[in-house]
């Protein structure tokens, strides 16, 4: 400002400003946490193909005691290798033990059997009790280990990655990129609508959380996203969008720590797998009476 006046932040701003200090403590969509870990340098491609597999393996197995070995071990990798806090990857099982519990309770209260136990008319079965609490221990297995990629595993890299690895075609990586980015805005914006809707009205002293006012600044989001995705697509059709070859500006080159993160990954759960199959305990979809 001119003669030396100091210019005071509206109050927008600070809300701008607030909500920047507030996010910077966890991951905005399609980010990684903050901070550099072991998991945090390797190539996206990479770890996404490994939790693949061992995803895909698992679903063939049904006994609680594989999953529940593979579980424990991940949580290491997740704490030490990733460096994910231990309160942030319990608040992200919520969801997916609400899904294992349901697991748990129609396979014990609905698979014939042996019973162990009566609630009422209904009976629970030891074979639906073993076979519901492997299902719910695979999907929390599947659970840590897939939030582990997440915060681990930055969305741009990750499209990069994918473009240049496996050739994923450009006009939707970078589509992909644009929308992540859009997202990414979604927080702040919100922010800065509701700052504006509380400067508008200054009789009320902090923000109104009424419905009607909730109401007006989704739509406001609404239209003011659905205008700067349509900025946006302008802007990526004009720089000719998938017109011919296009350069990485920062690409994600493969590494011995890459190949040495999967083998260990690989190799670890062929060894609980084995283990597992001598122990007796291994158990595979035949427990389910669906293939024999």
């Amino acid at each position: 400002m001119s003669g030396g006046v100091e210019a005071r932040p509206q109050p927008a701003a600070r809300a701008r400003g607030s909500a920047r200090v507030r996010g910077s403590a966890r991951p905005a969509f399609g980010r990684p946490l903050p901070g550099d870990s072991v998991l945090h340098r390797r190539d996206p491609v990479v770890k996404l193909a490994v939790l693949l597999v061992i995803c895909l393996v698992l679903t063939a197995v049904t006994d609680p005691v594989t999953p529940a070995v593979l579980y424990l071990l991940t949580w290491p990798v997740a704490l030490a290798a990733g460096r994910i806090p231990a309160g942030t990857l319990l608040r992200a099982h919520l969801l997916f033990v609400a899904f294992a519990f349901s697991l748990l309770m129609v396979n014990a209260f609905t698979r014939p059997g042996q019973a162990v136990a009566h609630v009422g008319p209904a009976a629970i079965s030891a074979e639906g009790l073993s076979i519901g609490a492997g299902l719910a221990i695979r999907t929390l297995f599947i659970g840590v280990a897939s939030v582990t990629f997440v915060f681990t595993t930055d969305g741009a890299r990750l499209m990069t990655s994918l473009h240049q690895h496996l050739r994923l075609d450009g006009r939707f990586a970078y589509a992909v990129l644009a929308g992540y980015r859009l997202l990414e805005q979604l927080p702040e914006t919100w922010a800065t609508i509701r700052a504006a809707q509380a400067v508008r009205d200054p009789r009320r002293r902090g923000i109104s959380r009424s419905p009607r006012a909730l109401t007006r600044a989704a739509f406001t989001l609404l239209v003011t996203s659905l205008r700067r995705a349509e900025r946006m697509s302008i802007a990526l059709e004009t720089r000719g969008l998938g017109a011919g070859r296009r350069t990485i500006a920062a690409p994600s080159p493969l590494g011995r720590a890459d190949a040495l993160l999967a083998g260990t990954a690989l190799v670890s759960t062929a060894v609980v797998l084995y283990a597992s199959w001598q122990a007796g305990t291994l158990r595979g979809l035949g427990a389910l009476g669906v293939f024999g």
